[in-house]
């Protein structure tokens, strides 16, 4: 049962989604008067200290912050839902636009082992979700995991950079829908947007049809998951088609002497492509807020996730050799790249198959993920770090109404305005970050138990850790620094193997998984953190500006806001079931 800001049951408060009162957005206590707001702020001090050391109980995430919903949601989900979700959410705008932008400014035709590259990042991900979903089946992601391991703090950056990831994406994605309709009309993109003089380039071309998509996918998605995800199978069977389509047709036409220069940008090309090209797989992690909405995780979630992103990544792979056996690099479109290649070998008919196709495939991408970001903003509400009245669950339909509405509101307004080469970049960042916080959290879930691990093995896991992390970094900035250096490697890649190493002999892990496991830890998750930031450290300057401002609202809006909504509630928690506290904590007792 949900807890009020005075400590009592406040069920039928956060029942009453529809109405839009004070206390349906701040109804804690240090939100009740202009007093106990200053209070509040001049204790800002010992309440982050509070939240930061503060790790949620696992039984809690999946019972009592679940019931603030007020509803459940329906479980009629299965593991073939998933791997089409799955397929639906990955294979979109990153494969049928970004493919053709970097394989022509950046990698040329080795953009398939660019491919591989964010490929195996992306599945090493994968292992580490699985198993998270798999024992925290709820709604909240990745937001719900690092809240159980690495606690509120770090919890709320990575919530913060999730629904960044989420609203960029789906604009990225929508702007590609402009794209390729424009494509599909025998026109070029830029003639259905509008151009305004007034505003600063990558900003300036104002996209209507963008806006309209995303109302349209808002509508879907706040009616029904189970109908959401029969439109997400029978449209995906219709985009799996055309691809097999593209590579039979496609090869068809190939020319081995286009891969004669495969090389040509070397090592530094391939891994500044696999940064970018990572938005190509971002949206498995969708998948995994649908647990609580899964007739069997433990069955379902590892085959949907594992299946869905092994299907993506060979598809991809097939996909970029048969575009660069098509058409000589130099020559791809940058904007529509397959509906052109086709075009140039002389098969304009099939331009219209692969747009469509396209436009198909974007459509199930901005479907899933409109399903997957309210459920993450739906968990977040929960905690009270984001206004309570966006974790409603209609009663009728079984879906997040409040949350799906505010996130594509938020999508809609970006995809009008900015361009997809901005969008790319910023998204590689917030996810990549993401995707490495839960490697690091899945490491610590295996090897502390609040209460069990001793104070040795934890002070070595936390040396081991400190250790990978700062050599994963410290190899990716060499990357980033030195164009032909190597010595450096000699140091940060063998301080990364020996960590690793000393964390598998010397600290005995403290908890085995119920249902499914990664398997070789902590090899798996050590190597997904050290990709994931060398993949980090191919990104540009600018996209690193924009995350260091994005970042920097977060942290203001959790200083005045979610810090003492969260506070708050996790106080009166601790009142009303004394047994069901956070695990750590600053002024928890915890036996420590």
């Amino acid at each position: 049962m949900g807890v009020g800001s005075e400590g009592g049951p406040t069920t039928a408060v956060k029942r009453r989604g529809c109405s839009c009162t004070k206390d349906d957005f701040f109804p804690e206590e240090s939100f009740k008067s202009w007093a106990n707001y200053g209070r509040a702020l001049r204790e800002t001090g010992k309440r982050l200290r509070d939240r930061v050391t503060a790790r949620s109980l696992e039984q809690s995430e999946l019972h009592e912050v679940r019931l603030r919903s007020g509803h459940e949601m329906k479980k009629n989900l299965t593991w073939w839902d998933l791997i089409w979700f799955g397929i639906g959410a990955v294979i979109g705008s990153g494969i049928f636009v970004l493919t053709g932008q970097e394989a022509r400014e950046d990698v040329g035709p080795a953009v398939v082992l660019s491919f591989v590259v964010s490929g195996i990042s992306a599945m090493l991900s994968v292992f580490c979700y699985t198993e998270f979903a798999v024992e925290i089946p709820v709604a909240g992601g990745s937001f719900a995991y690092l809240r159980v391991e690495l606690g509120d703090f770090m919890a709320f950056i990575a919530a913060g950079n999730i629904l960044l990831e989420y609203v960029i994406g789906g604009a990225a994605v929508a702007r590609s829908w402009t794209s390729y309709f424009s494509t599909l009309l025998n026109h070029e993109a830029n003639d259905f947007r509008i151009h305004a003089t007034a505003l600063a380039d990558g900003y300036n071309r104002l996209d209507p049809i963008a806006v309209v998509v995303i109302c349209i996918i808002c509508l879907v998605a706040a009616l029904s998951t189970k109908g959401t995800s029969r439109f997400n199978y029978l449209a995906s069977i219709v985009h799996v088609a055309v691809i097999l389509f593209i590579i039979i047709a496609g090869l068809t036409k190939a020319k081995a002497s286009n891969y004669d220069q495969f090389f040509h940008f070397g090592a530094r090309g391939i891994f500044k492509a696999s940064a970018v090209l990572f938005f190509a797989y971002v949206g498995f992690d969708a998948v995994s807020t649908m647990a609580e909405e899964t007739k069997n995780p433990a069955k379902d979630i590892p085959i949907g996730l594992v299946g869905s992103m092994t299907i993506t990544t060979l598809a991809y792979c097939i996909l970029a050799v048969t575009l660069c056996l098509m058409q000589p690099y130099g020559q791809i479109d940058v904007d529509a790249p397959f509906s052109v290649a086709f075009k140039a070998v002389g098969m304009n008919w099939a331009t219209y198959i692969v747009a469509f196709g396209a436009l198909k495939g974007m459509t199930t991408v901005l479907l899933v993920s409109a399903v997957g970001q309210a459920r993450y903003l739906t968990h977040i509400a929960r905690t009270h770090m984001v206004p309570p009245w966006l974790a409603h669950v209609n009663s009728r339909t079984g879906t997040p109404i409040n949350a799906t509405v505010v996130m594509l509101v938020a999508t809609a307004i970006i995809a009008f305005f900015t361009d997809l080469g901005i969008l790319a970049n910023l998204l590689s960042i917030s996810t990549l970050f993401i995707f490495m916080l839960v490697a690091v959290a899945l490491i610590v879930r295996r090897y502390y138990v609040s209460g069990e691990t001793s104070e040795a093995n934890r002070s070595k896991l936390v040396v081991f850790l400190l250790l990978i992390l700062a050599s994963s970094i410290a190899t990716a900035s060499y990357w980033a620094a030195s164009e032909n250096g190597w010595v450096g490697y000699v140091v940060t890649v063998p301080v990364w193997f020996l960590s690793t190493a000393g964390l598998w002999w010397f600290v005995p892990q403290a908890r085995a998984p119920r249902l499914w496991g990664v398997p070789l830890v902590p090899w798996l998750p050590s190597a997904s953190i050290a990709i994931n930031i060398f993949l980090l450290g191919s990104i540009d300057g600018k996209s690193y500006m924009r995350f260091g401002i994005w970042s920097g609202l977060l942290l203001i809006y959790y200083f005045f806001f979610g810090l003492h909504a969260s506070y708050d509630t996790a106080k009166a928690d601790e009142v009303a079931a004394p047994v069901k506290r956070v695990e750590e904590g600053s002024a928890a007792k915890t036996g420590q």
